[in-house]
């Protein structure tokens, strides 16, 4: 009998535990891409902005309706959003050549080959089901928005503004000196391959929004 409480309470304890790691931040991988300019980015790049990564398709009729949406945000000053363009084939060209005719005003557009290859950008971001697929990440280098979907610019400014209010470092898009300064962008290990290693989906019940 003591044998079967303690059992049942250890597994008690794993539950708790695990409630508690879920209400943590979701943590990013430092993404690092080259787009297709030949100019190596990666999120520690844009410490201290937003950063949207926006996942198309060449194909995708839908993923062109958000496009204006896009370019309004990459203007603000405290705002850069990447375009990662997918399963286009194997001329890389298409992608440009897209990004080009659908006036894609990003910060960067990055060809990221196929979904099935191991060393696609996605895996270094989140799962990509369909298109369009976006990630926010905060200041400070985490996600916090996952967007299987369009981008709706109420909903960004709603959360950003949300977002400021309880983070008084973020106010007008300056840190305050009273306050701590920016957390450093956390880092995953890559794969010993090379390869960067794969993000789960956001955990249920974490900081991070999705609509």
């Amino acid at each position: 009998m003591r044998k079967l409480l303690g059992i049942l309470l250890i597994g008690l304890l794993a539950v708790v535990a695990g409630a508690h790691a879920a209400d943590e931040p979701v943590k990013a991988i430092n993404f690092q891409f080259t787009d297709i300019t030949g100019k190596a980015i990666q999120l520690s790049d844009f410490r201290g902005k937003w950063v949207l990564v926006s996942f198309w398709a060449p194909w995708c009729p839908l993923c062109w309706v958000e496009v204006p949406t896009l370019n309004e945000l990459n203007k603000r000053r405290d705002f850069v959003v990447i375009g990662v363009g997918l399963d286009y084939g194997p001329d890389e060209g298409v992608v440009r050549e897209t990004a080009k005719r659908h006036n894609l005003e990003f910060t960067a557009v990055v060809a990221g080959g196929a979904r099935r290859n191991q060393d696609s950008p996605f895996r270094q971001v989140g799962p990509v089901d369909f298109y369009p697929t976006s990630y926010i990440y905060d200041p400070n280098g985490e996600i916090v928005m996952f967007i299987p979907g369009q981008v709706r610019m109420n909903r960004i400014i709603a959360f950003i503004d949300e977002y400021k209010s309880k983070n008084s470092q973020f106010a007008d898009g300056k840190s305050s000196a009273q306050e701590s300064p920016l957390k450093e962008v956390t880092y995953s290990k890559h794969e010993s391959s090379g390869s960067p290693k794969a993000v789960t989906a956001p955990k249920k019940g974490a900081k991070t929004v999705t609509y």
